[in-house]
């Protein structure tokens, strides 16, 4: 599997064609990929969102995507990990390949030290409970890391995307995911210091051996 870094901070527009493009024109036989990148600031909304979500944006630009799930932010200071993997080479279901990717990201939190991280059930993507905030805002979970893919002749594309040390007030102009109130939280404001690199290549790491482990005939 190619583990590759895009230029940063990279808009989103050219690199969602590119993965249509890589997607549309792969093979039966070409190899999985991982792209890394860091985007500069734009709100997604999903195939099926809401522009309702979109509340304030500020002027940061709004793309309307075909990933799954509803509105979210990009920006620096998160790492997005996109996955572009052939599911169907695999026999993998989309659900199992959605756990098998929130679980790489709750590995990694572990290893950062946040193993309090977790899933809610419904919503997916990666959350953290209050108690592990510097500055909770109520006592309901906080979302960390957000995930939407798209599935196209049975290859996905998109991914996760994971708040390491960002500017967290653009999340304010949105429902972010759909949920009015959600607060939307980093690494730092776990009082973890962690570098965006670093992080994401120990991402990379993990959903790869996650991967072949679950498909050790595979690339």
């Amino acid at each position: 599997m190619r583990v590759r870094w895009l230029d940063r901070p990279a808009p989103y527009v050219p690199i969602w064609q590119s993965m249509q493009d890589f997607t549309e024109s792969r093979q039966a036989d070409t190899p999985d990929e991982l792209w890394l990148v860091e985007h500069a600031p734009v709100y997604t909304l999903g195939q099926a969102g809401l522009e309702s979500h979109i509340l304030n944006p500020h002027g940061i630009p709004v793309v309307h995507c075909n990933r799954g799930g509803q509105v979210t932010y990009h920006g620096p200071g998160q790492v997005v990990l996109y996955t572009l993997v052939d599911l169907r080479r695999r026999g993998t279901f989309v659900r199992e390949f959605v756990t098998l990717l929130e679980q790489s990201v709750l590995d990694v939190l572990a290893d950062l030290g946040l193993p309090q991280a977790c899933r809610k059930p419904g919503a997916p993507g990666i959350y953290v409970p209050p108690a592990t905030l510097t500055h909770p805002q109520g006592d309901a979970l906080a979302k960390i890391a957000a995930l939407g893919i798209k599935v196209r002749r049975g290859c996905a594309y998109h991914g996760v995307a994971l708040n390491v040390d960002m500017d967290l007030d653009p999340f304010l102009g949105i429902n972010p995911c759909g949920y009015a109130g959600l607060q939307t939280v980093d690494l730092r404001s776990c009082g973890i210091h962690a570098n965006l690199t670093d992080v994401g290549e120990r991402l990379a790491r993990q959903f790869t051996a996650a991967w072949q482990a679950a498909h050790p005939q595979g690339d």
